[in-house]
């Protein structure tokens, strides 16, 4: 998998039949609203899960169709070299990209549901029957429902049929699109809204003038001619451009574009072909030529698969040029398609298998683009987060080098403050989640990785406070919801954090610290039975947790359990020799079954560990009472209160002793 596609792949929670119920009418239960899309990639986890082979083979085959359809396209508009048209678009290196990444089975699946649409469009056309019209509108719905640069269909159809017929007959041919270009305008809106309250396509990275759009189309439509011509240097993220309107020479490009459209004008009468490629190309592009704010331009303005559909224009009018001139030297044009298929397959097929080979997994992609493209941040830190677990000293510069090449990254000081947090420099990580916050105030996870820090240097307050915030922007967290259970624990809230123990469960969180940390929440709450079974869960998912052991004896020797609550604390000790709570906790099981030279052991053995613990002290003092060693009793009493001033009952276990004795207490 590659940068985003674990969030397109079916999620733990989209699963199930309502799962998909949520994909077409819960709009944020996906990444963007194409339930098309995710309808298909809930189905392909249906039928193979997490096994990518599946989702490689189904982008394969529906890109093979896509070119197939165009091929049938061409073949009915009686176009030149169809079939080389088709295999180009097959082969092309500018295509490996939305074929080999998963994430684009938005652009290989609405290419078929778009070219067949085109198809089932002109058998209309040509019959005007009905049947062929409810198709070609039921097909552009699938379409525009799996990707809505798709909208593009209705005008791209009229200059289709301006190119046949050189006119446009407002009855024939605009009247019968306008339910397409509603319909499509509508689904490009809601697009434009979801790319930029959900997403997050606004901010100071979008803010561009009317002038400065422009100069992007500009650059953009000669950029993806360029790549086209020559598909040599692909990139997974190419640089991001400098827009300037001060800067005289970036007019070129626009201006390059209008020199381009008016030359083909003028040639319109000796062939319409030129204009209505180069209108069908820019036409198509239209969605992502920067009149419209789309994420991945905070990366870069241009993208491989953002001309999935486009560029077939421009490789129709290569292919019925070349065939067509074969044709003027008398080469029939099935050879001259053969020729020509050969020759350029020879140099395209290298190149798109060099190409395919930067998708063979996460690490290369990242690495072969910041080879190409240094101050890709993105790469940087996409590469770190595939670092962070296994290799974080390697993971670490990547991310710093993607704050020195950004420095108002939240990303990079987000995943910067995880490396630190889990190296337990906890001063540190609390800056970098503070910073992420201040540029990214919505990011869910840095308020509860925050959260965690500040309980962890003992802000509880404060923690609370950013586990609420987390919850609040993410409320189906599991994780959000443990981390903010623990605060309230430590806060001495503990039925608040026995609720949020719960909903983390519920919501699929599970691990014996989880279970571990609800049992000692409900054990301290007082619900002591339900803790035992909280803490058996933990032992089941962990058998050697000492820590489990020693609480859970100790829950069942409040509840009577006394030779299970033995067991359990001897467990505890065999698993960590040294655990001095657990010698104190056998103590006070033996001492309560009467048998205080047995408790005294294990007391003793729990001060050699750690000698300045009072309530040891104390019930050492218990246990010497119990035998009528009261003059050691007094002297552990005496300790214990030394040690823990707070405590009231070694003062109250001192006055008995000394009355025994027949001495006044200690003042």
């Amino acid at each position: 998998m590659l940068w985003d596609d674990d969030q397109h792949v079916t999620s733990r929670e989209l699963q199930s039949v309502d799962g998909l119920r949520r994909i077409w009418f819960d709009i944020g239960a996906t990444q963007q609203f194409y339930p098309v899309v995710y309808s298909a990639f809930w189905l392909e986890h249906r039928l193979w899960g997490d096994d990518t082979l599946g989702y490689h083979v189904v982008n394969v085959v529906l890109h093979a169709g896509s070119a197939f359809l165009l091929a049938l396209i061409l073949r009915r508009l009686s176009v030149p070299g169809a079939w080389l048209a088709a295999a180009l678009f097959a082969l092309h290196p500018v295509y490996v990209e939305s074929v080999a990444w998963m994430t684009e089975l938005k652009n290989t699946l609405s290419g078929v549901f778009y070219l067949a649409a085109m198809l089932a469009y002109l058998r209309f056309d040509a019959s005007r029957r009905l049947p062929a019209y409810a198709l070609a509108a039921a097909l552009f719905v699938l379409a525009l429902l799996s990707k809505t640069v798709t909208a593009t269909l209705p005008m791209a159809l009229l200059v289709v049929f301006w190119w046949q017929r050189g006119t446009i007959s407002w009855r024939r041919d605009v009247l019968p699109l306008v339910p397409f270009v509603v319909v499509g305008v509508a689904g490009g809106l809601t697009t434009a809204w979801i790319e930029r309250s959900l997403l997050g396509a606004r901010g100071a990275e979008f803010q561009f003038s009317l002038v400065e759009r422009f100069l992007i189309a500009g650059r953009a439509i000669w950029f993806y001619l360029a790549t086209l011509a020559w598909p040599t240097n692909l990139i997974f993220v190419y640089p991001r451009w400098e827009i300037s309107q001060a800067t005289w020479w970036q007019y070129l490009f626009p201006a390059g574009v209008a020199v381009l459209v008016a030359v083909a004008w003028l040639a319109r009468k000796r062939s319409r072909a030129p204009l209505a490629a180069l209108l069908l190309f820019c036409g198509t592009l239209f969605p992502v030529l920067g009149f419209f704010n789309v994420y991945p331009f905070r990366f870069s303005f241009v993208a491989d698969h953002f001309q999935y559909l486009a560029s077939a224009a421009v490789i129709v009018l290569f292919s019925a040029a070349v065939v067509t001139l074969a044709g003027r030297w008398h080469v029939r044009p099935a050879v001259a398609t053969g020729a020509a298929a050969v020759v350029l397959g020879s140099v395209l097929a290298p190149l798109t298998w060099a190409q395919s080979l930067q998708y063979a997994g996460a690490e290369t992609l990242y690495r072969m683009t910041l080879r190409a493209n240094p101050s890709c941040w993105l790469a940087r830190v996409n590469l770190g987060i595939l670092l962070v677990d296994d290799r974080p000293d390697e993971a670490e510069p990547n991310f710093r080098e993607a704050l020195r090449l950004r420095a108002n990254l939240p990303e990079g000081h987000y995943n910067l403050g995880c490396i630190l947090h889990r190296r337990g420099q906890l001063e540190e990580a609390r800056f970098q989640y503070t910073e992420a916050l201040r540029l990214s105030p919505a990011l869910a996870e840095a308020h509860n990785n925050l959260g965690d820090v500040l309980r962890r240097t003992g802000r509880l307050e404060d923690a609370i406070r950013e586990g609420e915030a987390a919850i609040r922007l993410a409320p189906k967290s599991a994780e959000a919801r443990y981390t903010l259970g623990l605060s309230l624990q430590d806060s001495g809230r503990f039925d608040d954090a026995i609720a949020q123990f719960t909903e983390a469960v519920r919501l699929g969180l599970d691990g014996a610290e989880l279970r571990y940390k609800f049992g000692a929440a409900l054990h301290q709450a007082g619900h002591v039975e339900e803790s035992v079974t909280q803490y058996a869960e933990a032992l089941r998912l962990r058998p050697a947790y000492p820590e489990v052991h020693a609480n859970l004896g100790a829950a069942l020797q409040t509840i009577g359990r006394s030779d299970e609550a033995l067991a359990h604390f001897r467990e505890a000790l065999r698993l960590k020799p040294d655990y001095a709570d657990a010698y104190y906790y056998l103590g006070n099981a033996l001492q309560g079954m009467g048998r205080f030279d047995d408790a005294i052991a294990q007391y003793a053995a729990a001060l050699r560990i750690n000698p300045r613990d009072g309530a040891v002290r104390n019930n050492l003092g218990r246990a010497l009472e119990g035998l009528g060693r009261l003059a050691e009793a007094a002297a552990e009493y005496r300790a214990a209160m030394q040690l823990r001033p707070d405590l009231v009952e070694p003062r109250v276990n001192l006055a008995r002793v000394l009355g025994a004795r027949g001495a006044p207490p200690a003042r």
